[in-house]
């Protein structure tokens, strides 16, 4: 159970973030732009909600983004790709946890040629750091050339989301605004981070109805719905789990109980005959069964976390980012829903246990201290 748990609401966290760390939590845009990976029409960055988003609790963090379509060639192969140009206010906590090689871009001062890339764009291109590459773009006006830009590696991310790996490469919005011909003040979208993944529904209709009539908003969840409604799967499992688990070691709890009674018929008959009451005999053995359970629960707590530390900091199980867009089972431990697990095991394993305890009262103390 504990297995069960932090497996899957951990690879529905991981997932969920590197969503987030390529789109955001919240995506605000042009209506225009349905939403696509190109930024087709801009937007002003001057808006109430920007730097931030004082109308609505629960919004952490807000930036800007611009993302154009192109290729990027070399002297042997070419790729298509989105750059998305970031600005100063971007939030680089996700991509330092993916970065495998370099460094991060820094966007602070004037305009330059850094860009990060993905670890399968650089084997797929043959590339290294410090490498140099140029990018076409084709502009609105099909009839005029492509545009092109050059650029410098100098970061290699592997966020283990092939879809996104293969697609995304980050560079200075300044150079987005240049090849669309756009003023400084014009951008192609604004991403919210909210604190608490769980109220993001809520607090996109709530971003939605405090912008603009010009402006339209979607979640990551509307967005990416087949992930999404793939995760909520994991809810079904894990508590499919659970409670087969827990029914499972209930039936094991009534079978070893009626066996302690039939084994101690005799000492029952005996009670019963010298004055013990029904509720003071089932005491006993209750006693027992509480012993017995909380001595399965510390073997359960101790091989379950102990593999699940395992796993976390040893990545003994891997899987194929192609299908579950992870490269190892993640974890997710929280004190809180241990104690919980183990506190709901607990109770419903005594609680299943008062059924063979009323056999106590059957027992007739003539026969019982006969029974051999």
């Amino acid at each position: 159970m504990l297995i069960s748990i932090a497996t899957g609401v951990g690879l529905q966290k991981k997932i969920h973030e590197k969503v987030s760390a390529f789109n955001g939590d919240i995506i605000i845009s042009n209506y225009d732009t349905n939403f696509s990976n190109d930024s087709q029409n801009s937007i002003s960055i001057n808006q109430d909600f920007y730097p931030e988003f004082k109308t609505v609790e629960g919004i952490k963090h807000v930036q800007v983004t611009a993302s154009k379509g192109g290729i990027i060639r070399t002297a042997t192969d070419f790729e298509g790709v989105v750059v998305k140009g970031v600005s100063t206010d971007y939030d680089w906590k996700f991509f330092s946890e993916f970065l495998v090689e370099g460094r991060l871009p820094d966007y602070s001062s004037d305009l330059n040629e850094e860009i990060l890339i993905s670890e399968y764009l650089v084997n797929r291109l043959n590339l290294k750091l410090g490498d140099k590459i140029s990018a076409f773009f084709i502009q609105k006006d099909s009839s005029k050339p492509p545009r092109s830009r050059g650029f410098v590696v100098v970061g290699i991310y592997n966020s283990g989301f092939l879809d996104f790996d293969s697609t995304f490469v980050i560079a200075d919005i300044r150079h987005i605004q240049r090849l669309n011909k756009w003023k400084e003040d014009e951008i192609g979208s604004f991403e919210i981070f909210v604190e608490d993944f769980n109220n993001i529904q809520s607090i996109g209709n709530q971003v939605y109805e405090q912008t603009s009539s010009l402006l339209d908003s979607q979640t990551i969840q509307e967005k990416y719905y087949s992930i999404f409604k793939w995760l909520e799967l994991f809810d079904f499992n894990i508590i499919l789990i659970i409670g087969i688990m827990i029914l499972v070691g209930g039936i094991n709890m009534i079978t070893a109980l009626l066996v302690l009674i039939l084994e101690r018929t005799q000492m029952i008959g005996i009670l019963k005959a010298v004055g013990s009451s029904d509720k003071s005999i089932r005491k006993i053995f209750f006693y027992n069964a509480m012993y017995l359970i909380l001595k399965g629960l510390f073997w359960g707590n101790l091989i379950g976390i102990g593999m699940l530390l395992a796993q976390k900091y040893f990545k003994l199980i891997k899987l194929d980012p192609s299908i579950y867009y992870v490269t190892e089972a993640p974890v997710y431990l929280d004190l809180g829903y241990i104690l919980l697990l183990n506190l709901g095991t607990f109770t419903l394993c005594m609680v299943m246990l008062l059924i063979p305890s009323f056999i106590i009262s059957k027992i007739s103390p003539v026969k019982a201290i006969r029974f051999e």
